[in-house]
């Protein structure tokens, strides 16, 4: 029996140990904005935080969480994850939509970490979320205003 703590609620799993966190979250648990795209931890989309930190949740194990993980269904209730979903639909970031919830969970990692982050550094931090879309341009913008908007709070 695995215990993870998703989104602030308990969840006992019966899985495997080396279920991925990715399909105990999608497929046991039923959140399914986190979503699978390369399988190797090289694009982005499972993006998920384990106690803050961006992680990428394809190819962590469950046996090897340790923390309290927070999926892109809890960002409407966090402040900095409202602002950077805010700053998001202002400047039209999504294109078909795949990887926003990976982005979005890493721009908010980000921006909790460094409040107010320099061009590159968001620019280092983003840079392995990949949007096959290639809207780069508005997400980098996106955290900017979403940093200005955390740093005027």
């Amino acid at each position: 029996m695995i215990n993870l703590t998703i989104n602030g609620q308990s969840h006992s799993l019966d899985i495997p140990d080396t279920m991925p966190l990715l399909w105990a979250i999608r497929d046991v648990v039923g959140m399914k904005g986190t979503k699978f795209g390369c399988g190797i931890a090289q694009c982005g989309a499972c993006t998920v935080h384990i106690d803050g930190v961006a992680t990428r949740s394809c190819v962590m194990p469950v046996s090897a969480v340790t923390g309290e993980v927070t999926t892109i269904e809890a960002m409407a209730d966090d402040p900095v994850g409202q602002k950077v979903q805010q700053a998001w639909l202002e400047l039209g970031v999504a294109q078909c939509g795949y990887c926003q919830g990976g982005q979005i969970m890493n721009a908010t990692g980000l921006l909790k970490h460094n409040p107010a982050p320099q061009p590159q550094e968001i620019i280092d931090a983003m840079s392995g979320n990949l949007c096959r879309c290639g809207t780069y341009n508005r997400i980098l913008a996106a955290v900017e205003r979403a940093a200005g908007e955390e740093t005027n709070s």
